[in-house]
């Protein structure tokens, strides 16, 4: 019968502990450094309509740094996904995360602006009718707004949301 030397078993499970406690170390080091490599979450940005929502992220936003009425022009003319249905006359809220509303936001209709800078974190267009016929066309079915956090001559970030015209 072979035997072992004295202390060999022992040996043997605390060099299996180390390893995997190495290994735990590495696999906590790597999930931190994917973490850490990820990108801040944006401020929201809210519309509601009627019992409806949408939110959003950004869809340009340089942690507040000045993208530039160009850059800001071509972000609010980027098509969003998520729809909500508007019907006419219907109150359109918008809401802001308070770091947007500090700086000002406006309200922008398919890349144009319409609204000045609002100071608010929550702003309600009662009444509006967005979907009415203008000059003898018939009423889109749909449009892009775009919440643009802008002050002065900066453009700071850039949230858009498709409305669909509940009515057409």
């Amino acid at each position: 019968m072979t035997s072992l030397p004295r202390g060999s078993a022992a040996t043997g499970h605390g060099l299996a502990r180390r390893r995997r406690a190495v290994a735990a170390v590495g696999a906590v080091s790597a999930g931190l450094l994917v973490l850490s490599a990820c990108d801040e979450p944006t401020p929201m940005a809210t519309v509601t309509v009627g019992k409806s929502s949408k939110s959003a992220e950004a869809v340009c936003y340089e942690n507040g740094e000045n993208l530039g009425r160009e850059e800001a022009t071509k972000c609010a003319l980027k098509k969003a996904s998520d729809s909500i249905k508007v019907p006419q006359g219907e109150t359109l809220r918008i809401g802001v995360d308070p770091e947007v509303a500090d700086k000002g936001w406006a309200l922008w209709i398919n890349g144009q602006q319409v609204t000045p800078a609002y100071k608010k974190t929550y702003y309600a267009f009662q009444g509006v009718d967005l979907f009415a016929d203008q000059q003898g066309q018939a009423a889109p079915k749909t449009l892009y707004i775009s919440i643009v956090q802008q002050s002065g001559s900066q453009f700071q970030g850039v949230w858009n949301f498709k409305l669909e015209n509940a009515d057409a």
